[in-house]
């Protein structure tokens, strides 16, 4: 089963069980990947890796909410968006640590040849399709900066 279908049949048992967060977080979830699906010229089918960057989206935009909110003395509003991230992080592949992706870098710098920070658009194209998803993209920007700029 699929990625789509599963977050269908899970809303199903969601409305079930009247778990309004979870069922409200994959509706929005389901929407952006219709949204996306039907943006352009044509309609199409999302593949698995184009579901998971929507996920990814989804999840960083409710982890940024929840951040804003905090800092804005709205506790319970943080509170339902970080309620809104986890529901979206069991569908997303597992998180790499930052080790993990600290070992991605030093081997992306060695097969680039990368020497410095004007090297940075080599290094991150070279770990993104292995970080897709799997990891948040400002983490690894700023640890890419920090080797490149021989921090490591």
């Amino acid at each position: 089963m699929g990625l789509k279908e599963t977050l269908k049949s899970d809303l199903t048992e969601a409305i079930r069980s009247s778990d309004k967060v979870v069922s409200g977080t994959i509706r929005m979830v389901l929407t952006a990947i219709t949204n996306e699906e039907v943006s352009g010229k044509e309609a199409r089918t999302l593949s698995e890796d184009e579901i998971i960057a929507v996920l990814s989206r989804e999840a960083k935009k409710r982890r940024e909410a929840a951040e804003e909110f905090a800092k804005g003395n709205r506790p319970e509003k943080a509170a339902e968006e970080k309620a809104e991230g986890e529901v979206i992080a069991k569908y997303l592949p597992a998180q790499l640590s930052e080790d993990d992706v600290k070992k991605l870098i030093a081997a992306a710098i060695a097969s680039t040849g990368a020497a410095g920070p004007a090297d940075m658009g080599k290094v991150m194209g070279a770990i993104k399709p292995q970080i897709a998803g799997k990891a948040d993209g400002s983490m690894v920007s700023s640890l890419v900066k920090a080797s490149l700029a021989g921090g490591n």
